[in-house]
């Protein structure tokens, strides 16, 4: 008598589609087991893809038979596309089996495999499920290489984003808090290069991020969330980037200029968190000797530690750390406001801020203006066409031009920046920046030490130079130039280009000037 086991493999997708329950398999091969009067072994039961032969129970299956040689003579299964779906690796697990004298078998479509012309009859049973799995293959790769052309992204939603699936099934992303946020804050800081990009990563994993280093530098790389699609090269299609329809955490500007950042083209590399408080600017010093960026350490005396900064070349340049903090603390005192300049500091800066901002309100109100007047143009031809005089297609070509206008007119207003300090006054900005510049140098001596840096960044966009005894800064900020002009002026000492005055002259008088007659 013959003895067997029953192998019944079904996938998820298979049982929902097909119906390829494993009780109705089960049923089927022990109904034939008994009309043919065949021993059952043992049924093994089994859940995964027959793409491959590596599967759990498949495998403790084939150790079984290797252990038990000769006990067993079939292996029964309904049909050949439960044995497997790949034509090669199934010829080379029957010439396995046939090693140990089992004979593998679809009991719906039985083959006896001692004769030669049924083999046809197999390589079409096999190939059969192989070619309707690689058409699956095919419709899902080019149905989702058709949605990311439509702009939606098919796979597990980056980090920032949750997976969702609308009524009819079609999936999306959508922002997901705090993470969106966080990923907002990681766009931000790293297109500032105040720090290295690895370091904001650690600073972002101490917010809640959690964020492994390879995976980090390929989120902020990728243009998704900048609300772009990339759609890979395939066969003739080039590759490209596409509009996405989800909504953008960053824009477009802000996440090329990470890119400029990332690839260096922006600025030299930024320097990673200082993490000694005596040592504030290192790496924001530049050598002036090789011209590299200058690091810091402390080295133990007999009786303390000494801190300096030094330069990593062979150049040997080496400062003392707290005598260069002090001199650096001098020169802050420079840009710390004159209370008497107060209110000519206040007007200087309002007074190029509405200048320089002067054409964008007018664009704005140009705007508005030409899709008014388009507005009014649609409303007279409706006036029109209810009183007859034009005729309906008439009416449907103006308002379609009207329409076309308006929208582009929109798309234009869109592009211009939008200005926060309109919507909240800048004389109250004006008046938060002049109380910090009161007390500069105060604040600068009580802030953290990663405040510190922060506030030199902002104070000079580029490194300082320094060479022992002064300190130079090839581009400072225009305000605190402004500033350093005009405490220069009313100290009586001329510095700077005459050129850098004439906005001064048309708020107040020069010192000096007295009346031609008195009174």
């Amino acid at each position: 008598m013959k003895t067997a086991d029953l192998y019944i493999r079904v996938s998820t997708d298979e049982q929902a589609d097909k119906g390829y329950s494993q009780r109705d398999q089960e049923e089927r091969l022990r109904k034939y087991c008994d009309i043919n009067c065949i021993a059952i072994n043992k049924v093994v039961f089994e859940d995964h893809s027959a793409k491959t032969f590596n599967r759990p129970q498949w495998i403790k299956l084939l150790a079984d038979i290797k252990r038990s040689k000769g006990q067993r003579n079939l292996i029964l299964f309904t049909k050949w596309d439960r044995f497997s779906r790949n034509t090669g690796d199934a010829y080379g697990m029957i010439a396995i089996l046939r090693k140990y004298g089992v004979e593998p078998q679809g009991v719906e479509q039985p083959l006896d495999l001692s004769v030669p012309e049924n083999k046809m009859m197999l390589a079409f049973y096999l190939a059969a499920p192989e070619v309707e799995n690689d058409r699956r293959a095919l419709n899902t790769f080019n149905g989702m290489r058709r949605a990311k052309k439509e702009g939606r992204w098919m796979s597990t939603a980056p980090t920032g984003y949750k997976n969702f699936i609308t009524l009819d099934g079609r999936k999306y992303i959508a922002p997901n808090e705090p993470k969106a946020s966080l990923m907002r804050w990681v766009f931000k800081e790293i297109a500032k290069d105040n720090y290295a990009a690895d370091q904001i990563r650690k600073m972002a994993n101490e917010k809640g991020l959690q964020c492994p280093r390879m995976n980090f530098y390929r989120l902020v790389r990728n243009p998704v969330y900048c609300g772009k699609i990339m759609i890979p090269q395939h066969k003739d299609e080039d590759f490209k980037v596409v509009d996405g329809q989800h909504d953008a955490l960053i824009s477009e500007a802000l996440f090329y200029d990470v890119q400029d950042v990332l690839n260096g083209r922006k600025r030299k590399k930024a320097a990673k968190v200082v993490s000694l408080d005596s040592l504030p600017l290192r790496g924001l010093i530049l050598c002036p000797n090789c011209h590299r960026m200058l690091t810091g350490s402390k080295s133990k005396g007999k009786n303390k530690h000494y801190y300096y900064y030094h330069c990593v070349n062979e150049c040997g340049t080496r400062f003392n750390a707290l005598e260069a903090n002090d001199l650096f603390l001098d020169q802050l005192k420079e840009f710390t406001i004159n209370p008497s300049a107060i209110e000519l500091v206040t007007a200087v800066i309002t007074s190029v801020y509405k200048s320089r901002t002067l054409n964008d309100f007018n664009d704005k109100k140009l705007i508005l203006a030409d899709i008014e007047k388009q507005n009014v143009k649609m409303s007279r031809a409706r006036t029109l066409l209810l009183d007859g005089d034009i005729e309906p297609s008439d009416f449907k070509a103006i308002k379609a031009d009207c329409e076309a206008l308006i929208s582009r007119l929109e798309a234009r207003m869109g592009n211009l920046q939008d200005k926060p300090l309109v919507k909240i006054g800048v004389d109250k900005l004006v008046d938060k920046v002049i109380t910090c510049l009161l007390k500069l140098d105060k604040l600068y001596i009580n802030a953290e030490v990663d405040d510190k840096r922060r506030i030199v960044c902002a104070l000079y966009p580029e490194k300082l130079q320094f060479d022992g005894s002064t300190y130079r800064t090839p581009r400072p900020n225009g305000v605190i130039e402004v500033i350093a002009l005009i405490n220069s002026q009313l100290e009586g000492i001329k510095k700077g280009k005459e050129a850098q005055f004439e906005p001064l002259s048309l708020i107040v008088a020069r010192r000096g000037i007295e009346p031609l007659f008195p009174e």
